[in-house]
C-alpha cells in the first residue's frame, strides 16, 4: 500500500549500533524504483502461498536454524503463515512477501480462523507476551528485513515497515494494538536513554505516523493528549512533535487550541509545540489566537527558545495585522534579560573557582549566541517579508514615550537599514526624528554596542554610513549621536572597522565643513585619551591631517596637535616618525611671515611642549632608562622653547599669544607638568616681568608724553616704603611712537609692549601658583599697586582732543581695563578679607573705566565720522587670546553694531567685548558676596578688613552680563537648531578661548555651584522691586527717584533670569549621564521653599517645587522682557515633563503679563522690536497652554480689540494693555496662526460617529468659524499691509483645513443637524466673501507682497464652492445649490467700477471663469454656495 501514498514515508536507520532513534524521510520517488518488483509480487502471490503451505515443515526448520521462535502459538503461527518470521536476539524480523500481501493474508487468516473472533484476543495476547522481552519489542518496532532467496529476484521492497506498523494497518487488529502500545509507554517513563540507547517511547509514537487509515482517530488523539499530561518532558516532546503526522485534517483546529493552552502553562515544551503548530493548516482566526498565545510567553520564555518563538510569530504574520503584531512583539521582547550573563562575566574576577569561571563564560557565550540567532530570525523575516520590515518601522515610529524606546529598536533599525535597501530612506528618517525628540539617547546606543557587539558588527557598513550622514546634520543632537556612533564602533569592533572609523573621521576633518571638523576632532581627542595604544596603529592616517591645516582655526589646531602629540610621545619608539613630522611643520610655520601661519606654529609648539613636559609614571621606563629619558626630553624641550622664543621676541602680538598659550597649558595640566623641565624658562619669566612692566612709584615720571602721567588706583597708599607701579602710559606711548615710526627698533633688543602686559602677568601668576602650591604671596603686591595713567576727567575735554590723542587715550584705557580683568582673574579666589575687598575695588575700577572708555569711543566715533578703527581696535584684537586675529569683517560688523547704539556709552563697548581679556569662570565666586545698594555703600570699604564684603549693583551687573554671555555661547539650548552655513565669517570662539577648553558639562557644574548665591541675588531683586511697587502705589512717578539704580537693578534681574534660563534650557540635561547634575540644580531651588526636606524627593517632585519657587517671582518683574524670560525659564523647568497643573499656571502667568501695563521708570510705555518679539512669544505661550484656545481667541478679539478701537489714538485696550495699535499686527498674527493650528486638532468626521460626537465637533467648528469671521472683519478697521498679508496667508490655510476636516463632518451630519450645518456655512460664507474683497484690494493696489497670496487663496475658495455642492449632492439636495457671479469690491465693500461693465448673467460658465466666487451681498443674483444659506428654496428633505 505504501507505494500508493502521496505523503512522505518514514524510515528508521537500520544499523543496530548507530540507531539513535532519528527519523529519515524517504519520498515516494524512492519507492517507485521497486514498483516493478511489487507488481510481480502480486501476480505470483497464489503460487507462493501454495509453496509456503507445502514447505511449512522445512520453513520451521530454517527458522529455528536462523534464531527464530521455536514454541509457536497462534500469534507466531499466523505470522509465519502470512510471511513474517520473528527473530529473537539481535536479528531483525524478516518478511518474505510484499507488505500489502502480508496484511491481506493475515486479515483473511484471522477472519477465517475457526475460533474467530476470539482468535483476535489470542493473537493480541501472543503479541503482548512476545514484546515483554525488550529486544523482541525493539525488533517489532524496527523495520523488517526482506528475505532474499538465492537464484531468484526478491519479491519484496528493499524497505519494509515494522511489524507493529503492519499490524496497525489491519482493521480488526488496530484498536487492540493501539491500546497495547499506549499501555507500554508508561513502562519507559523513567528510562535514561544514552547516546546509543533505544528510545522506546519515540519508536512507539512513530508507529502512529502516516497510517493509511485510523478507525478512531479522535480516540487515539485524545489518549495521546492525556499521555502528554502525565508523561515526562522527553516523552511529551516526542508525542507533540509527531502530532501533525498523526492527526486527520478535521482534528487540526481542536488540537491547535489544546497546544496553545499548553504553551501558556509551561516553558519547557515551547519549541515542540511551536514546531507542531507551524506544520498545521490553521484558519486565520485560529492562527491569530495561537499567535497571541505565543506572544504571551515571549517575556517569560527561556533565552534559547526565544528565536523559535519569534520565528513562529513573524512567519505567520499577515499584512493586515502586521503593525499590531510587531508592536506587541517589540513591547514583549526585552534584551535586558540577555545582558545578565554579561554582568556575571564582569564579576568574573571575583570568582575563586575556575570551574565557576568557565561555567559563567559558557553561559555568556550561550546568551550571545541566542541573541545572535534571534536577530538572524528577524533578519530573515525582514529580508523576505516586505510587510515585516515596514511594520517594524511603523511600530517604532508610533512609539511616542521616551521611556518606551529600547535597545532592540535601535538594533532593528540598523538591521533594516543594512538588509533592505528600499527601506533605507524611511529608516534614516525615523532614526533622525527619534534622536531629535530625545527618544534615542546616547546611553541607549552605548548599551547596544557594549552588550550586543556581536550582533551589531554585521551592520558596520550601515553604522558607518549613518554616522557620516549624521555629522552633516544641522541638528546638534543628531551630530552628537553620529559622533558617539564613531566612538562606540571604534571601541567595540575589530581592527578593520577601527581603521574605517579613523579614515572616515580624517575625511570629515579634511572636508572643510566647520561643524564636521569640530566634531571629528573631538571624537579623535576622546579616542586618543581612551584608546591611545589602539589609535597608535592608525597614526599614519591621523598624520595626513597636517596636509590640510589651512582651514583650521586656532582651537582646532590645538586639538589636532594634542592628538598628534599624545600619539607621538605616549609610545617612545613608535612615535618618533610623528615627532619628526610635527617638528618640520612647526618650524615651517614659525619661520613664515604670514601671521596666521605663525599663530598656528605657536599653538602647535606649545601643545607639543605640554606633551613633552608631562610627568611620566615610573612604569614608563626602568630606573636605568630614566636619566637618559630625562635628558632626551630636556633636549626636545629646550629646542622647542628656543625656537619659539626666537621667532616671537620681535613681534608683540605673537609674543602675547605665546604667553597666553603657555598659561592655558599650565592651567589645563594643573599638577601634571614636570616644572623642573620648564625651570630655566620660569626663572627668566620671573626676572623679565618686573624689569619690563613694573617701576618704583615716584611722584614724577621723566619723559615727554601726549598726556601728563598720573598714578591712579593705588590701594596700598599706607605702604609708602618700596611702593611699585605698573608703567603703563610710558609703555603705551613708546608702543604708539614705535608704530608711528614704522616700527624702527633695535633688532637685538627684545620688544617690550603693553600688549604683552596682561598675557605675561597671567603666565607669571599661573607659573608662580603651580610652583608654590597655589600661593600668590610672591606677587600679591600687584593687586593693589597703582597704574601710571593720566587724569581721566574727560567730560567736556573730548572735543578739544586731536585724533591721535583720542586714539592714545582709548588704547590706554583699554590696556588698563585688561590689566584689571587679569588681576581679578588672578586673585578672585583669595580667602583673606582684605584681599577680597581689594578684588571688589578692582571690580569697581573696571566699571568706572568702562564708563570713561564708552564716552571716549562715542566721542571718537563722532569725530572720525565712520573712519576705520585705530590703535585701540588693533590692540584689542591683538591682546585677545588668539592675539593676531586680523581685522576681519567680523570686527566691522561689531563696529557697525556699536555705531547703531551710539546713544548709550556702555553699548559702545558691546562691539569690543570679545577683544577684552576673558574673565575666568572662577571669577564668578565673587557672586557669593552680598548686594549693597548705593544708599548704604561704605566708601571706605577698601581700607578696612571687613567680615562681610558686598557687591554694588554696577559690579553685579558687570559680572552677570559676562556670565550670561559665556553661558549663551557654551550651553546649547534644547530647542535651537545649529545653522549649517553661518552668515558671519570668522572665528566664532574669539573671546571664549579659555571657556572653550572646558566641556559644557564642566561649565554647567560651575553654574550649579553658583545657584545658591544667584538665588540670593534674585530674591534681593524681588524684594527691591516689591518695595519700589509699594512706594509708588497711588503716587505719580517722582522725578527724584534714582532711575539709574532702578535701571541697574532691572538689568541685574534680567541677567539673573537669563542665567537660570541658559542653565535649565541646556540640551545636556536630556542625557542620562547628566541626570544627577539636573537633580542637584533643582534641589538648590526646591531647598529655598523647603529647607532640608529635598534630599529624598523624587525628580518630578523637585521639578514641581522648583517651578513653584520660580513662579513666586512673577509679582516683581520690572520689565516686559524680564517677564518674557521668566516665562521661558518656567517652560524650560516644567518641560521635564509638563504636568496639567503646570500648564494651567503657565497660561495664567502669560495672561497676567499680557493684561499688565508695562511702563518704563521715566513713564513711557515699553515698545520696539524687542518688545514685539517677546509679546509674540508670550501670546503663543498663553494660547498654547490655555485649556480652551478658541474661547481665549474669542475673548481677545471680541473684548480686547473693541476696547482698542474705542480708545484714543495712542491708547490701548483696558483689559489687555499690551494690545495697542502698534502691537495689533502681533496679536492678529498669533491669533490667526493659533486658530488655524487648533482646528487641525479637531478630528475629521466619520460615518461611524454617533450623533453626540457629531454635535460636539460641529459646536467646536461653529466657535472656530465665528472667531475666524470676527478676525477677518477686523481688516476693515486695521487695514495695514502686514495685517492684510497675515489675513490672506492664514485665511487660505483655514479654508483648506475646513475643506479637509470639516466637510466630511458636514457630509455625515447634514441630515441630523441641518440647522447647525446651515448656520456654520452661512457664517463662513461671510468670511470668504471678505477674503475675496481682499484679493480685489491687493490687485488694485498692485502690491506684489499681497498678490503673491491671491492665486492660492482663490483656488481654495473655488474648491470650497464645489465641495459644498458635492456635500449637498451627497445628501440629495442638489436643487438647493446655484452659482452666481461675484462683483469685485474693495475692503469696505465698495464696488470696483472698472469691473462693473464685465458683469454677466449667472451660469455655470461664470463659475468656471471666476474661480472661488462668492456672494457679496443681497444685491447679487444668488448664492453660489448653498441654498440652505441663501434666499433660495429650502433643500429637499433627505
Amino acid at each position: 500500500m505504501l507505494q500508493h501514498q502521496g505523503a512522505l514515508v518514514q524510515a528508521w536507520l537500520q544499523e543496530e549500533g548507530n540507531n539513535k532513534g532519528f527519523v529519515t524521510m524517504v519520498s515516494k520517488r524512492k519507492l517507485s524504483k521497486v514498483d516493478a518488483s511489487g507488481e510481480s509480487c502480486k501476480t505470483d502471490l497464489p503460487s507462493r502461498c501454495s509453496e509456503t503451505k507445502k514447505s511449512r515443515i522445512s520453513d520451521t526448520e530454517k527458522a529455528s536454524a536462523h534464531g527464530g521462535v521455536e514454541n509457536e502459538g497462534v500469534f507466531e503461527e499466523l505470522l509465519r503463515t502470512s510471511g513474517i518470521i520473528l527473530k529473537v536476539g539481535e536479528g531483525q524480523n524478516e518478511i518474505a512477501v510484499d507488505q500489502m500481501a502480508f496484511q491481506k493474508k493475515l486479515h483473511l487468516a484471522l477472519e477465517k480462523h475457526p475460533t474467530y473472533p476470539s482468535v483476535v484476543k489470542q493473537f493480541i495476547s501472543g503479541l503482548e507476551s512476545h514484546i515483554k522481552d525488550r529486544n523482541q519489542f525493539k525488533n517489532c518496532l524496527l523495520p523488517c528485513t526482506p528475505v532474499r532467496t538465492e537464484g531468484s529476484r526478491t519479491l519484496v521492497h528493499s524497505y519494509c515497515e515494522s511489524l507493529i506498523k503492519l499490524l496497525l494497518g489491519i482493521k480488526i487488529l488496530q484498536p487492540a494494538v493501539i491500546t497495547l502500545l499506549l499501555e507500554k509507554i508508561p513502562e519507559f517513563f523513567f528510562d535514561i536513554v544514552g547516546t546509543f540507547g533505544t528510545n522506546f517511547p519515540r519508536l512507539i509514537v512513530n508507529q502512529f505516523k502516516w497510517l493509511d487509515r485510523l478507525l478512531d482517530s479522535q480516540d487515539l488523539v485524545k489518549k495521546l493528549m492525556q499521555m502528554v499530561n502525565v508523561s515526562p518532558v522527553p516523552i511529551q516532546h516526542d508525542i507533540i512533535i509527531s502530532l501533525p503526522e498523526i492527526l486527520e485534517d478535521s482534528q487540526q483546529s481542536e488540537v491547535a487550541r489544546e497546544l496553545s493552552c499548553l504553551l501558556k502553562q509551561g516553558r519547557r515544551l515551547t519549541v515542540p509545540i511551536l514546531d507542531a503548530l507551524s506544520r498545521l493548516d490553521l484558519d486565520a482566526g485560529l492562527l491569530a489566537e495561537v499567535r497571541q498565545s505565543a506572544m504571551t510567553i515571549v517575556p517569560s520564555v527561556k533565552l534559547e527558545d526565544l528565536p523559535v518563538v519569534v520565528k513562529f510569530i513573524l512567519h505567520n504574520v499577515k499584512a493586515a495585522d502586521a503593525v499590531e503584531v510587531i508592536s506587541d512583539l517589540r513591547k514583549s521582547l526585552d534584551l535586558s534579560s540577555c545582558v545578565l550573563p554579561l554582568q556575571i562575566l564582569g564579576s568574573q574576577k571575583k570568582l575563586k573557582s575556575q570551574v565557576q569561571a568557565s561555567s559563567s563564560m559558557s553561559q555568556v557565550t550561550t546568551s550571545q549566541n541566542c541573541v545572535k540567532l534571534l536577530f538572524d530570525v528577524i533578519k530573515l523575516a525582514v529580508r523576505f517579508q516586505k510587510d515585516v520590515s515596514e511594520a517594524w518601522i511603523k511600530a517604532i515610529e508610533n512609539t511616542t514615550s521616551v521611556s518606551d524606546h529600547k535597545v532592540l529598536d535601535l538594533i532593528v533599525l540598523l538591521l533594516i537599514h543594512s538588509t533592505n535597501t528600499k527601506n533605507r530612506k524611511q529608516t534614516e528618517k525615523v532614526l533622525r526624528s527619534k534622536i531629535q525628540l530625545g527618544c534615542m539617547p546616547e546611553q541607549l546606543m552605548q548599551n547596544a554596542f557594549q552588550n550586543h557587539s556581536m550582533v551589531i558588527k554585521d551592520f558596520f557598513p550601515s553604522i558607518l554610513a549613518l554616522a557620516q550622514m549624521f555629522l552633516h546634520s544641522a541638528h546638534p543632537a543628531i551630530v552628537s549621536f553620529g559622533s558617539c556612533m564613531y566612538k562606540q564602533a571604534f571601541a567595540a569592533f575589530d581592527s578593520y572597522c577601527q581603521q574605517e572609523v579613523v579614515t572616515a573621521l580624517v575625511t570629515h576633518v579634511c572636508s572643510g565643513n566647520e561643524t564636521e571638523l569640530d566634531i571629528s576632532l573631538d571624537v579623535l581627542t576622546d579616542l586618543v585619551m581612551l584608546h591611545t595604544s589602539l589609535l597608535m596603529r592608525y597614526a599614519t592616517f591621523v598624520k595626513t591631517i597636517l596636509d590640510s591645516t589651512q582651514k583650521l582655526n586656532p582651537c582646532q589646531i590645538r586639538k589636532l596637535f594634542y592628538i598628534l602629540s599624545t600619539l607621538a610621545f605616549s609610545q617612545r619608539q613608535e612615535g618618533n616618525y610623528i615627532q619628526d613630522d610635527m617638528h618640520m611643520v612647526i618650524r615651517k610655520w614659525l619661520s613664515s611671515t604670514v601671521p596666521n601661519h605663525k599663530q598656528m606654529g605657536i599653538i602647535g609648539a606649545v601643545t607639543m611642549i605640554g606633551s613633552v613636559a608631562l610627568k611620566r609614571n615610573e612604569g614608563d621606563g626602568s630606573s636605568l632608562e630614566r636619566p637618559e629619558l630625562n635628558s632626551e626630553r630636556d633636549g626636545q624641550l629646550s629646542t622647542l622653547l628656543e625656537l619659539v622664543g626666537f621667532c616671537c621676541e620681535q613681534t608683540p602680538e605673537v609674543l602675547a599669544l605665546y604667553y597666553d598659550e603657555l598659561a592655558s597649558l599650565i592651567e589645563k595640566q594643573k599638577g601634571n607638568l614636570d616644572l623642573q623641565l620648564l625651570d630655566e624658562f620660569g626663572r627668566s619669566l620671573v626676572e623679565d616681568f618686573p624689569s619690563d612692566f613694573v617701576v618704583d612709584l615716584n611722584p614724577t615720571v621723566d619723559g615727554s608724553f601726549l598726556f601728563p602721567v598720573k598714578s591712579l588706583y593705588n590701594l596700598d597708599e599706607d605702604e609708602s616704603q618700596g611702593a611699585i607701579a605698573i608703567n603703563l602710559l610710558p609703555l603705551v606711548s613708546q608702543s604708539e611712537l614705535g608704530r608711528v615710526t614704522d616700527g624702527m627698533s633695535n633688532q637685538s633688543k627684545r620688544v617690550v609692549s603693553p600688549m604683552c602686559l596682561s598675557p605675561c602677568f597671567r603666565l607669571l601668576r599661573l607659573y608662580t601658583g603651580e610652583q608654590n602650591g597655589g600661593s600668590l604671596e610672591e606677587i600679591d603686591a600687584l593687586l593693589g599697586c597703582p597704574l601710571y595713567l593720566t587724569d581721566l576727567e574727560v567730560e567736556g575735554k573730548l572735543d578739544s582732543l586731536s585724533k591721535q590723542e583720542r586714539e592714545f587715550l582709548c588704547s590706554l584705557l583699554f590696556y588698563a581695563l585688561n590689566w584689571f580683568r587679569e588681576v581679578i582673574n588672578a586673585f578672585c579666589q583669595q580667602q583673606d578679607a582684605e584681599m577680597k575687598g581689594k578684588v571688589l575695588t578692582r571690580l569697581e575700577n573696571i566699571t568706572e573705566l568702562q564708563t570713561v572708555l564708552g564716552k571716549c569711543l562715542a566721542g571718537r566715533k563722532k569725530k572720525t565720522d565712520g573712519s576705520k578703527a585705530g590703535s585701540a581696535d588693533r590692540s584689542q584684537a591683538d591682546d585677545s587670546s588668539e592675539g593676531n586675529q586680523p581685522d576681519t569683517e567680523l570686527s566691522e560688523l561689531e563696529k557697525t553694531a556699536a555705531e547703531r547704539e551710539a546713544g548709550n556709552p556702555l553699548a559702545q563697548l558691546q562691539s569690543y567685548r570679545r577683544y577684552f581679556r576673558e574673565l575666568d569662570l572662577e571669577v564668578f565666586t565673587i557672586l557669593h558676596c552680598g548686594l549693597l545698594t548705593k544708599s548704604v555703600l561704605d566708601t571706605e570699604m577698601h581700607t578696612e578688613a571687613r567680615e562681610v564684603v558686598q557687591l554694588g549693583p554696577a559690579e553685579l551687573c558687570f559680572l552677570l552680563d559676562d556670565l550670561c554671555w559665556k553661558l549663551e555661547h557654551v550651553l546649547t539650548p534644547g530647542s535651537t537648531r545649529r545653522v549649517p552655513f553661518p552668515k558671519e565669517r570668522g572665528y566664532k570662539d574669539i573671546g571664549f578661548s579659555h571657556l572653550c577648553q572646558r566641556s559644557p558639562k564642566e561649565v554647567a557644574m560651575c553654574v550649579v555651584k553658583l545657584l545658591k548665591p544667584l538665588c540670593n541675588h534674585m530674591e534681593n531683586m524681588h524684594n527691591y522691586f516689591q518695595a519700589v511697587v509699594m512706594q509708588n502705589r497711588g503716587v505719580e512717578d517722582d522725578p527724584g527717584t534714582n532711575i539709574q539704580e532702578h535701571q541697574l537693578m532691572s538689568s541685574c534681574y534680567q541677567q539673573l533670569l537669563l542665567t537660570f534660563r541658559s542653565l535649565f534650557a541646556w540640551n545636556g540635561f536630556s542625557q542620562h549621564e547628566n541626570t544627577d547634575l539636573l537633580r542637584s540644580a533643582l534641589q538648590v531651588l526646591a531647598d529655598r521653599l523647603k529647607p532640608g526636606e529635598t534630599e529624598f524627593l523624587l525628580l518630578e517632585e523637585l521639578i514641581s517645587e522648583s517651578f513653584q519657587y520660580l513662579l513666586n517671582f512673577q509679582q516683581s518683574v520690572p520689565s516686559f522682557h524680564c517677564a518674557f524670560i521668566l516665562t521661558q525659564l518656567l517652560i524650560a523647568v516644567a518641560e521635564k515633563p509638563m504636568a496639567g497643573w503646570k500648564k494651567e499656571k503657565m497660561a495664567s502667568l502669560a495672561k497676567q503679563f499680557l493684561c499688565q501695563s508695562w511702563v518704563k521708570p521715566g513713564g513711557d510705555r515699553e515698545k520696539g522690536s524687542q518688545f514685539n518679539s517677546a509679546l509674540h512669544t508670550l501670546l503663543c505661550v498663553y494660547l498654547e497652554h490655555t485649556d480652551n484656545i478658541l474661547k481665549a481667541i474669542e475673548e481677545i478679539s471680541s473684548v480686547g480689540v473693541p476696547e482698542l478701537i474705542n480708545s484714543a489714538k495712542d491708547g490701548c485696550s483696558s483689559t489687555y494693555p499690551t494690545l495697542s495699535r502698534q502691537t495689533f499686527p502681533v496679536f492678529f498674527r498669533v491669533m490667526m496662526a493659533q486658530l488655524e493650528s487648533s482646528v487641525k486638532s479637531i478630528p475629521a468626521g466619520k460615518p461611524s460617529d454617533s450623533s453626540e460626537v457629531q454635535l460636539e465637533k460641529l459646536l467646536r467648528w461653529n466657535i472656530a468659524v465665528r472667531n475666524f469671521h470676527i478676525l477677518v472683519n477686523l481688516v476693515k478697521v486695521f487695514d495695514s499691509r502686514p495685517v492684510l498679508s497675515i489675513c490672506l496667508k492664514y485665511g487660505r490655510l483655514f479654508v483648506e483645513a475646513f475643506l479637509k476636516l470639516a466637510m466630511p463632518l458636514l457630509d455625515y451630519s447634514f441630515k441630523k443637524h441641518r440647522d447647525d450645518v446651515q448656520s456654520l456655512l452661512k457664517t463662513l460664507q461671510l468670511s470668504t466673501r471678505q477674503l475675496h474683497h481682499m484679493c480685489g484690494h491687493s490687485k488694485i493696489h498692485q502690491d506684489i507682497g499681497l498678490t503673491n497670496h491671491v492665486p492660492l487663496l482663490k483656488k481654495s475658495l473655488e474648491q470650497f464652492v464645489y465641495r459644498v455642492k458635492a456635500m449637498l449632492a451627497f445628501n440629495h439636495c442638489q436643487e438647493a445649490f446655484w452659482v452666481g457671479i461675484l462683483k469685485n469690491r474693495d475692503l469696505q465693500g465698495e464696488e470696483i467700477l472698472s469691473q462693473a461693465s464685465g458683469e454677466r448673467d449667472s451660469g455655470e460658465e461664470d463659475s468656471a471663469e471666476s474661480p472661488a466666487e462668492e456672494p457679496s451681498g443681497s444685491d447679487t443674483d444668488a448664492s453660489e454656495e448653498e441654498g440652505a444659506a441663501g434666499p433660495g428654496p429650502s433643500p429637499a428633505e433627505p
